[in-house]
């Protein structure tokens, strides 16, 4: 395919039915797959990974080095899944030699000015809101939705089918299948209306539902609320991913709704 207005470096590999706007620049070591949409004034920079089927909208910058002074030039990638899209002005940092690469899933929507720094893991099927920040090794499980405007502190954990309120900035874990706002930020309930969507019976949402009452209504410490949902509910995935979670969590889990008096 001819590219008009282009630089494209010579090395760079480039899949069959690839659209790119004017006025895009892709480095050398990059590699774009079959049937993605560039538009105009993109940057693709050295490490870059992109899979198929993707739409990166103009203003976005795909694996810049990081913002990171421990960077020393490292060989390293920022890795997009399929179908994934891109949009205006969204920046995507590549790896360092923490992790060797920057991973943004498969079936995501990365919506404007979003910045995804060094060595996050972002999941599949999943949204990042405008304007929405990760710092450094951030983790961000499937189908997680992080509305606009969120702030996420370094090495932290957001748990699969999350909900957080927009606006929200925070340092701690948030554990899978809840919803997370208010300020400071806290558990708030499950992601009722996301589980539904998702196709959990109501029957899997009270099961889920009554772990978290023990987790974080039942006044017992965070080792002995564990140590009580181990014993006390059926073996099931639900409880083996909110048990692996927090046996995982290296920042500790954010807080419940702080009770007037």
């Amino acid at each position: 395919m001819e590219y008009k207005n282009v630089v494209i470096d010579p090395s760079a590999k480039i899949g069959e039915n690839v659209e790119i706007g004017p006025f895009t620049f892709i480095d050398k070591n990059v590699v774009i797959g079959d049937g993605t949409k560039i538009m105009a004034n993109v940057t693709i920079l050295e490490g870059a990974r992109i899979g198929k089927n993707c739409i990166i909208f103009p203003g976005a910058v795909i694996s810049a080095i990081p913002q990171d002074l421990k960077f020393r030039g490292e060989e390293t990638t920022a890795e997009i899944g399929d179908n994934t899209t891109i949009r205006e002005c969204v920046t995507i940092n590549r790896g360092t030699a923490s992790k060797g690469k920057t991973v943004v899933g498969s079936n995501c929507l990365i919506m404007a000015y979003v910045h995804v720094a060094h060595d996050c893991v972002v999941g599949n099927n999943l949204i990042l809101g405008n304007t929405t920040q990760l710092a450094g090794e951030v983790k961000v499980d499937d189908w997680a939705i992080v509305s606009g405007g969120t702030l996420v502190h370094q090495f932290t954990h957001i748990g699969a089918h999350v909900m957080i309120q927009g606006g929200s900035r925070f340092g701690q874990d948030i554990p899978p299948y809840v919803m997370a706002g208010r300020e400071p930020v806290s558990y708030c309930g499950l992601n009722i209306v996301g589980l539904r969507r998702r196709g959990f019976s109501n029957e899997k949402i009270e099961e889920i539902k009554d772990i978290y009452r023990v987790i974080y209504e039942s006044g017992l410490n965070v080792s002995a609320a564990i140590e009580k949902v181990k014993s006390d509910f059926p073996d099931s995935e639900e409880k083996r991913n909110i048990l692996d979670f927090v046996a995982k969590s290296e920042r500790g889990l954010i807080p419940s709704v702080t009770k007037k008096k």
